[in-house]
């Protein structure tokens, strides 16, 4: 398992038993202290699974409101606790957290919706997500997130070969989601 993919894990992990606790103020950080010693007590990206808490808890209003507005057949509170904060963590990352580019954002909730959720969660999560992506900014959500952005700095600085980059475009981009 990848360490992005653990932290993503932590991270529901805490946000989904903060959420069954009735979502205390100040519980959160505990919870996800407590889940990184028992789950993975040698990990190296503890920051990125306290970024997703912690920024998923920072917008969550506006987070709550993408959920309600995209999944209107069904409110908040009949959403499983598992498939509601999966769909938070993928929310979160797909509009919110422009390091992580949204194709990878979507596929990662669908897997841990598959892991976590009920039978019928992947395809839940990912109708969800990808309709959210088809409303984003186009330009916005064409861009390559700063950390790709890096990357392609440091491959172009690296290689020998020139290659121009394959672009895909934004419709390619939402089908391919799919």
């Amino acid at each position: 398992m990848s360490n992005r993919h653990l932290a993503r894990t932590i991270a529901m992990q805490t946000l989904y038993e903060w959420d069954f606790n009735g979502r205390q103020e100040g519980q959160l950080e505990n919870i996800l202290d407590h889940n990184l010693k028992a789950f993975a007590p040698d990990f190296d990206d503890k920051g990125f699974a306290k970024s997703i808490v912690e920024g998923v808890h920072a917008h969550l209003v506006d987070i709550n409101a993408l959920i309600e507005k995209y999944a209107p057949e069904w409110p908040l509170e009949q959403i499983t606790i598992v498939d509601r904060n999966v769909l938070r963590v993928g929310i979160y990352e797909l509009s919110f957290n422009k390091e992580v580019p949204p194709k990878v954002a979507i596929n990662e909730s669908i897997e841990l919706a598959k892991t976590f959720g009920g039978e019928a969660s992947g395809k839940f999560i990912n109708g969800v997500l990808g309709t959210i992506f088809k409303t984003m900014d186009p330009e916005a959500a064409a861009q390559p997130s700063e950390a790709q952005q890096r990357k392609n700095i440091h491959n172009t600085n690296t290689s020998t070969q020139q290659t121009p980059p394959q672009t895909q475009s934004q419709e390619g981009l939402a089908e391919s989601s799919h």
